[in-house]
Parts: C-alpha cells; sequence; structure tokens
C-alpha cells in the first residue's frame, strides 16, 4: 500500500510540474502570444474540442487544441490539430530535422509539408501526440473516421530549430471511394493517390488563415 500511494503521490507531482495550456480560444480562433505570436483562424463551422499540455517523451513541452467538423451525430468529417512544441531547456543538444522537400507560405510564415494515410486503429506509440489527440476526441463523444488522410504543416520557429509550430489538418478518407490501403504504394488505387493529395494540400493550405499578434 505504500509502495502505490508513493507512485500516485509522484504521479501528481510530475503533473503539477507541466504548466497549463497557455493559448486562448474563441470560436474558430486562436490566440498564441509566444512562440510563435499568431492568432489562427479556421473555417466555420468547427467545434473547439479543447487542449492539452504535457511533456512528450520526457523531452519536449507540447501543447495541443484540437478543433472538428462533425456532422449532427458526432461523426468527424475533418479535424485541425494544432501543436506548439518546444525542446526542454535539459535536453540541449536536441534539434527539428524535416526534410520534406515541400514548403507552403501560409501568413508569411514558411511550413514544411508531408502527408500520409492513417487508418483507425492502427497501433499508435504510446504516450505519443496522436494518441494524446484521438483520446481528447472520442472523450468528448465524437467519433473517428474510419480512414483519415492528413497533412503536415510545420513552421519551425527559429536557426537552432528547437521549437515549432505544427498544424495538422485531417480529412474522412470515405469519400474517394478508396481505403487507405488501396491509395499506399502497392495498393491498387495508388496512381490516383497523387491527385488525390494535391487536392487535399490545397485544401490544408486554404483553411488555415495566420496573422502575427501584436500590441502584447
Amino acid at each position: 500500500m505504500k509502495t502505490i500511494l508513493l507512485l500516485l503521490c509522484c504521479a501528481a507531482f510530475a503533473a503539477a510540474q507541466v504548466p497549463a495550456p497557455d493559448r486562448t480560444v474563441s470560436g474558430n480562433i486562436l490566440t498564441s502570444t509566444h512562440d510563435p505570436a499568431v492568432r489562427i483562424r479556421l473555417p466555420e463551422p468547427v467545434q473547439y474540442v479543447g487542449a492539452e499540455r504535457w511533456i512528450l517523451y520526457d523531452i519536449a513541452d507540447c501543447e495541443v487544441h484540437v478543433f472538428v467538423e462533425a456532422d449532427a451525430r458526432k461523426n468527424v468529417k475533418r479535424f485541425w490539430w494544432i501543436q506548439f512544441e518546444g525542446y526542454l531547456p535539459s535536453k540541449p543538444g536536441l534539434r527539428h530535422d524535416y526534410d520534406s522537400p515541400r514548403h507552403v507560405t501560409i501568413g508569411g510564415l514558411d511550413f514544411f509539408v508531408d502527408t500520409w494515410l492513417h487508418k483507425d486503429g492502427e497501433p499508435t506509440r504510446k504516450g505519443s501526440d496522436r494518441e494524446h489527440i484521438t483520446a481528447l476526441i472520442r472523450s468528448r463523444g465524437y467519433r473517428l473516421p474510419e480512414g483519415t488522410m492528413d497533412v503536415r504543416l510545420v513552421h519551425l520557429l527559429d536557426e537552432q530549430t528547437r521549437q515549432e509550430l505544427m498544424i495538422i489538418y485531417s480529412e474522412n478518407l470515405s469519400p474517394t471511394g478508396h481505403t487507405a490501403a488501396e491509395l499506399s504504394a502497392g495498393g491498387k488505387a495508388f496512381s490516383q493517390w497523387p491527385g488525390i493529395e494535391k487536392g487535399l494540400i490545397e485544401r490544408a493550405q486554404k483553411a488555415v488563415t495566420l496573422e502575427p499578434v501584436t500590441g502584447r
């Protein structure tokens, strides 16, 4: 019993060391006053699911905010996962090393662009950001699609590449008429993926508006 109580106390102490999310949300607008100071506007109608902040893999301060567009039965059509992340000062040697050759500019900021296909129920790394946001969405009663196609937009804040703003845009895959396996390399519809991917990236870019926050 003493051992159990000690573990519970340690867990509570660790949780207390993580600050609460400090970005604010009003309707479809998220405002960050630091790292970076930016206002992010999403299309209406979206529903704000909530936020979470934790130490990711014991190496980075991670704050996420999640928005969904869903039907009356809470079936998610698409969602946005906005993440502010910075390596801890205790990990001075760590750097982000994105190498995607594709970039887009949104609100004057440069973003790396990556895409992937995801099947609901695929194994997820324990403690990962995806595990956190999936649990958050489901805890609010929303149902995720069986398959999604995702765009990851990453902006690195400085030359040290230790801080990032990441926006992940995810759409229900079913309107394409194909599964994630069919559109993946080796799948029967893989030849159609480049055209589908191009439209996905364009929608992801158009769905997000960024502007600087000034007068702090």
